[in-house]
């Protein structure tokens, strides 16, 4: 049996970018605020077009490791991760259309301290109008699964969302299901146990999957509202396309039926689907 490694104590960021445009120049300038540390900074590059990766990488701290295609989400993580030394023992992966708080990756890392186990940490994340993201959630469970999924968009205040969302009451320091990939602070040997990010997961879910298997693994996800960012949207999201939620809804499917195999579940997984399909006819209209 394989030792599994051990790390130092610094601390990097991996950003998948895929033509950021002008986001990528603000996360970098924020990033710098939001931290005393010396922090590596990898643009795990998935084919961007647009210039700004390479313009980035001029910087002293920043590295471009360029995919050559898009990989996907995850897969490119996994691959950002895989360029760091030893000496990093954290690591954040990051969306690159985000704003750092001043003092917030510090704040973080103050976080870790009070809790040995947790093998993945959440800041509050803001939307720009100033609300609050609801970024640390339930898993998906049966109930919430199918009723999250046929009525979320449709009847957004549904007990089912309700709960998968954990919108209630003010934001404090709590163990949860899994913690929004768009900023996560992630313990390497964590990582580690669960084989990093499933790359099946082109986008979309692969956050939910992970902080799923980092629980099985004995860690515990940890939001840390005491930290916080500002999730401000970029070029390469803002665009809600028919392939896209496609995608979305793919991802799903997979998520609970990875989950629920074997005869008994077939009739759970067909609602599902059908659900999701009808989910996804009313989303293509709207978009």
């Amino acid at each position: 049996m394989t030792e599994p490694k051990t790390y130092g104590d610094g601390v990097a960021v991996v950003t998948v970018t895929y033509s950021p445009g002008a986001t990528l120049e603000r996360f970098l300038d924020t990033l710098a605020t939001a931290t005393d540390r010396d922090v590596q900074v990898v643009l795990a590059d998935n084919g961007s077009v647009d210039g700004a990766p390479e313009k980035a990488a001029e910087r002293a701290n920043v590295r471009l490791a360029a995919m050559g295609e898009n990989l996907g989400y995850g897969a490119a993580a996994n691959r950002g991760v895989a360029e760091l030394g030893d000496d990093i023992g954290w690591v954040v992966v990051a969306n690159p259309d985000l704003e750092w708080d001043a003092g917030s990756l510090d704040a973080l890392l103050t976080v870790t301290r009070r809790w040995p186990r947790g093998g993945a940490f959440g800041p509050l994340i803001r939307e720009p109008d100033g609300s609050v993201y609801p970024s640390a959630r339930l898993l998906p469970s049966p109930g919430r699964g199918i009723g999250h999924a046929v009525f979320g968009k449709v009847w957004p205040s549904n007990p089912w969302t309700r709960a998968y969302r954990q919108e209630s009451g003010e934001p404090t320091e709590r163990t949860a299901g899994w913690l929004s990939g768009s900023c996560q602070l992630i313990r390497r040997e964590a990582f580690d146990s669960v084989d990093g990010f499933d790359p099946r997961y082109f986008m979309y879910f692969e956050d939910v999957d992970l902080g799923d298997r980092i629980a099985r693994a004995g860690w515990l996800n940890v939001y840390a509202p005491s930290a916080a960012v500002m999730h401000i949207g970029g070029e390469s999201t803002s665009k809600a396309s028919a392939t896209m939620l496609a995608v979305h809804h793919d991802s799903a499917y997979r998520y609970l039926a990875d989950r629920h195999r074997g005869l008994r579940w077939k009739p759970f997984l067909a609602a599902v689907k059908l659900g999701l399909k009808l989910r996804l006819a009313v989303e293509t209209r709207r978009a």
